[in-house]
């Protein structure tokens, strides 16, 4: 089955006329409601949440200013910050709205089935994996949060290309599901880390993303990505990696690196000057040029670019038609390609990952995070 994402309603915090006063049940009522949500609402909402309760209870933000290292709790300050002198009783009221909104929203957002889907693996849950017809599809399944990479996520990915790489299938596709293709490293693997553990998880993660990374390197049968949206950091740069890419045109591509103070990834620091040439590699790399789908395959990052309203017909047509080539040639075929430089792909790999973790590290890189979550809680 498939779940639509969450349609969250926009808070207003400004008073009306015809405002209505909650009880003190009401809110507690809400409080309980909130602990059933299955769904993550994401960082935007529970921010708001915290900032409209901390008003319901305490009324307006008077606490001390966290340090700007301290992300988590520097966010929620602005949050509250932001609601300036709304009263407790509207706060309450908002809070209650909220609330109502986001278990309505989850409600009807689940979509029973009578059998499982055909080919349906088990054991994930922010992806979804199913294999018909000779193709393995992966597909990123976090839409709430535009399909962000977080650590569960990398670890379910990479068992699936483990799964898929040993299966009866031919070729083996990734893809996103709702707007997004994917967005990238979720920068709450940043935000939940604590100062104390701020070492070692960075260790962690460049293992991870090395980890990560290999299994494209590695993986011995055909792969396709079907961007279906937006590509943001990491899963544009492993791009470079499949055998082929087809993009919807509403796609773009955009490694923002330098942005938040860290390096490239996924090997992008040698595979992006070869297909493109260095000096547009540069613009992406170096200056977080964002692509259109149509530059991107003119730089020979992407095969083919396809109208949206007939992206999903085209593109499925022809992997269907793929599929039904001999498997082992193709997959001799592609072993005979890849294996030229594979033995460089893992140093390259094995150095960026190197890097990335003193860029963790370093406070250049702290700050440019910290300020990239103080932009975003103002807007």
């Amino acid at each position: 089955r498939q779940v639509q994402a969450l349609s969250i309603p926009a808070i207003h915090l400004h008073m009306t006329a015809a405002t209505m006063q909650v009880s003190q049940q009401d809110f507690e009522k809400a409080q309980e409601q909130l602990k059933l949500l299955k769904k993550d609402p994401g960082n935007e909402v529970k921010l708001k949440l915290y900032a409209l309760f901390k008003q319901a209870t305490e009324g307006p933000c008077n606490s001390p200013k966290p340090g700007m290292l301290d992300f988590v709790k520097k966010a929620k300050w602005d949050a509250w910050k932001s609601l300036g002198n709304l009263s407790q009783d509207n706060a309450k009221e908002k809070y209650t709205e909220l609330v109502s909104g986001l278990i309505s929203a989850e409600s009807s957002s689940q979509v029973t089935d009578a059998a499982p889907e055909e080919g349906r693996h088990d054991g994930y849950e922010n992806i979804i994996v199913n294999t018909q017809n000779n193709i393995t599809k992966i597909t990123f399944n976090r839409p709430e949060r535009k399909n962000a990479l977080s650590r569960q996520m990398y670890r379910e990915i990479m068992k699936a290309l483990e799964e898929a790489a040993k299966d009866d299938s031919t070729i083996t596709v990734i893809t996103g599901s709702g707007e997004y293709y994917c967005s990238g490293n979720d920068l709450k693997n940043f935000t939940d880390v604590q100062p104390s553990e701020l070492e070692k998880a960075a260790k962690d993660g460049a293992v991870l993303f090395k980890d990560f990374v290999a299994h494209f390197i590695d993986f011995p049968k055909p792969l396709v990505a079907v961007v279906n949206g937006p590509a943001i950091g990491i899963s544009v740069t492993t791009l470079a990696l499949f055998d082929i890419v087809y993009a919807s045109d509403v796609a773009t591509f955009h490694t923002p690196f330098s942005q938040l103070g860290q390096i490239p990834e996924g090997c992008s620091s040698y595979l992006f000057p070869k297909i493109m040439g260095a000096a547009k590699a540069n613009e992406m790399l170096l200056f977080n040029k964002k692509l259109t789908a149509a530059e991107a395959c003119d730089y020979g990052l992407v095969t083919e670019v396809f109208p949206d309203r007939i992206f999903q017909k085209e593109v499925w047509a022809r992997l269907k038609a793929y599929a039904s080539l001999p498997k082992n040639s193709l997959a001799i075929s592609k072993q005979l390609v890849r294996e030229v430089e594979k033995e460089k792909l893992h140093a390259i790999n094995n150095r960026e990952a190197e890097v990335l973790m003193q860029r963790w590290l370093s406070d250049e890189c702290l700050n440019a995070i910290a300020s990239f979550f103080q932009k975003k809680s103002k807007l």
